[in-house]
């Protein structure tokens, strides 16, 4: 596994490329959503608003933090891991990922995360095309 060594001399392991591109091929088909590094992992926007970003962490295991609405957050916190409920922010969640992650769920949570932080119109796009049986 590589890591990478940030200013701080914490080492953190790469994502997966498979895992990033499981993320990206969801969240590239939405609109106006793009991918950039961040300063770890990669991340993914609409606007100025992260959709979602994943990373390797300090314990040498991988993340994926995303936006939910407030009474996921409390579902997803009650649950335990591999969910958690980030340290900061109202809305943030995350998941610890491995080689068991069911991709579908996440799939599902990027989606969700986006008409989160989307704007409304935006979201309301996405939803109509699931609720339809599309794909985003």
């Amino acid at each position: 596994m590589d890591t990478v060594h940030y200013g701080d001399g914490v080492a953190r392991p790469e994502v997966p490329e498979e895992w990033v591109q499981r993320c990206d091929h969801v969240l590239a088909a939405l609109p106006r959503c793009r991918a950039e590094a961040a300063w770890t992992g990669v991340r993914w926007r609409v606007g100025n608003a992260t959709v979602a970003h994943i990373f390797g962490g300090e314990d040498q295991r991988f993340r994926i933090v995303l936006r939910a609405e407030p009474d996921e957050v409390l579902a997803f916190e009650a649950m335990g891991e591999p969910y958690f409920r980030a340290g900061w922010g109202t809305d943030v969640v995350g998941l610890v990922i491995d080689d068991t992650t069911d991709w579908d769920e996440v799939e599902e949570l990027l989606v969700a995360s986006y008409c989160v932080q989307a704007p409304r119109r935006l979201a309301e796009e996405v939803l109509q095309s699931w609720a339809s049986g599309g794909r985003a």
